[in-house]
């Protein structure tokens, strides 16, 4: 469900809805990722949201927008470590107030993945990779000649505070990396749950 401005939807800073989407297509000089709601019947309804991540520049700051038109910004994602503040990435709206932040724990990671975020207000919640098998699978890929060739099998992020659920990243089985997210804290803002969908497929292997 969305609000209205002027009688027509607006995006992801309006959305009231809790599913979403999020498709990667990868061209020659970037990756683009096209976030959009998700119907009940299952089919995709209105972008909420697009980023364009360069492969030749830092993907260290992506800027996401309101539509393809890229005329409005919606929010920025920015790598904590380039303002020497931490590890980390800090998501601003367009007026540069912090939504909140997310990062990935290394140590915790090297077996299966594990994120947490954190928006001001709200206890943090912490993100792992459900499955055990698919997450030791998905580093054994890394190292197989393959570098071209995405890793292709579904893999899932249960994120949760204190054993409650906040949010699925759900990665759907095929070559293009195809992802839905269920929200299902209703305090969090989308803004901040689609930097960290797309961040797990655009910082995942760096």
């Amino acid at each position: 469900m969305r609000k209205t401005v002027g009688g027509t939807a607006d995006s992801a800073d309006q959305w009231t809805g809790g599913r979403f989407t999020v498709r990667q297509e990868v061209a020659l000089t970037a990756q683009r990722y096209t976030v959009r709601e998700l119907l009940p019947d299952g089919s995709d309804g209105d972008v909420l949201a697009v980023a364009e991540l360069k492969w030749f520049s830092l993907k260290e700051e992506t800027t996401f927008y309101a539509d393809e038109s890229r005329k409005r910004v919606l929010f920025t994602v920015r790598d904590r470590s380039l303002r020497d503040l931490g590890d980390g990435y800090d998501v601003r709206d367009a007026q540069g107030d912090l939504i909140g932040t997310f990062e990935e724990k290394f140590f915790a990671s090297l077996v299966r993945s594990t994120w947490v975020l954190d928006q001001p207000g709200a206890p943090a919640a912490v993100g792992r990779e459900r499955n055990w098998f698919v997450a030791v699978f998905r580093r054994v890929w890394g190292f197989l000649p393959l570098d071209q060739v995405p890793f292709p099998w579904p893999y899932h992020f249960d994120f949760e505070t204190d054993g409650k659920p906040v949010m699925t990243v759900d990665k759907k089985f095929g070559l293009r990396d195809h992802y839905v997210v269920d929200m299902a804290a209703p305090g969090l803002d989308p803004r901040l749950a689609i930097a960290q969908a797309v961040a797990l497929d655009a910082f995942q292997d760096r």
